[in-house]
């Protein structure tokens, strides 16, 4: 059997030395916003790019904080559009909705699974206060495009970063330092995973960062002295230590992806199958690898019975959510289409040769 994703597996590389750091952690007494987190902010900051870091609770948080940050700063107010892609995770959505604002869908691009730029234009109203690019499977979104919007028409750009750790564009710039500001997932499955939930935002706004570094703590300048209705959404020191040991290793794994998915896109010849488009560039980390197949169901079922992982992502569009019902009569025909017919195959920088060859064969003969 070749499971979809092996956490315990990916994870086991990095068991003795966390072991060793585990119990440093422990014997620290300080489990809270000690040095391990301000370590890793400043590290990750400093890979993005970017001249901020924040760690907060996931990366749902992330998103939402950003946008509470800028609504702080008066540059959003409740009510105002923010546009993003119609096939995003309802994540996305959920951040701008928590946060007082408007999501406007706007439909994707068939071929990269990102927004459709001529809809994107089409979508801009004069409430239109931001766009939110979604990085989604681990591919840049089209960001000149997106940037060259946002400044004719004055909107923030937020990425929404949680599946593209180490993406960069072709001058070299990494996800988290694309736009104005960017939030980040550390779920155990990305390609910089935690042990659990963990989060973060990057900028290089001052005034957004120093603003969301309080707003993570109760709105806290100071012990006990609080400036702003803030939340509970830290990320925890354990998280931290753990993903500061992952993270010199993390171009390297999205190497070993890159060439992963150059073997797929190369050796599978199946006409029932749709390959994602890639040019061969550091644009894509490949988080998800994820093909298209008319008949989901039966290929499914093919690959269990062949003893291939797979899973969807994901099975329905948000508009088609009970949770986002004020959008349920608007039609997104290519962001249903992708719903409908996506699979993830499996992609991870432990699969061995034989194993992706095993892959390859398998999806070839269906």
């Amino acid at each position: 059997m070749i499971p979809f994703l092996d956490l315990h597996k990916i994870n086991l590389r990095f068991e003795d030395e966390f072991q060793k750091r585990f119990n440093a952690f422990l014997n620290s007494g300080y489990y809270i916003l000690g040095e391990e987190v301000t370590a890793f902010e400043n590290e990750f900051a400093s890979y993005c790019g970017s001249s901020h870091c924040i760690g907060v609770g996931n990366g749902l948080d992330a998103l939402r904080l950003i946008l509470e940050g800028y609504k702080i700063l008066g540059e959003l107010k409740t009510g105002d559009e923010v546009l993003v892609a119609s096939n995003t995770y309802i994540a996305t959505i959920l951040a701008i909705k928590q946060a007082g604002l408007t999501p406007v869908l706007v439909e994707t691009e068939l071929k990269t699974f990102n927004f459709d730029i001529a809809e994107l234009k089409k979508s801009i109203s004069q409430k239109a206060k931001a766009i939110m690019p979604v990085h989604l499977y681990g591919q840049l979104a089209p960001m000149d495009e997106i940037s060259q919007l946002a400044s004719q028409y004055d909107l923030l750009v937020i990425e929404d970063a949680a599946q593209a750790h180490g993406a960069c564009n072709s001058l070299g710039k990494n996800a988290g330092n694309l736009g104005d500001a960017a939030g980040f997932s550390f779920y155990p499955t990305k390609n910089l995973g935690a042990l659990g939930d963990g989060g973060a935002i990057t900028t290089n706004n001052y005034e957004l960062a120093r603003v969301v570094r309080m707003l993570r703590n109760y709105g806290s300048s100071s012990k006990y002295v609080n400036e702003y209705l803030g939340f509970n959404s830290r990320l925890d020191e354990i998280q931290a230590m753990f993903l500061r040991f992952k993270l010199p290793l993390l171009n390297e794994d999205n190497e070993k992806r890159r060439n992963i998915a150059k073997k797929y896109i190369s050796e599978i010849n199946n006409k029932k199958i749709i390959l994602p488009a890639y040019a061969g560039s550091k644009d894509h980390v490949f988080h998800l690898f994820v093909v298209m197949v008319a008949d989901r169901g039966e290929f499914m079922e093919y690959l269990k019975i062949n003893e291939v992982g797979s899973l969807i992502h994901y099975p329905i569009s948000p508009h088609k959510q009970n949770a986002l019902l004020e959008y349920s009569s608007l039609n997104f025909s290519v962001a249903e289409k992708i719903h409908n017919e996506v699979v993830s195959i499996p992609m991870n920088p432990i699969l061995s040769n034989e194993e992706v060859e095993t892959i390859i064969s398998i999806l070839n003969s269906y």
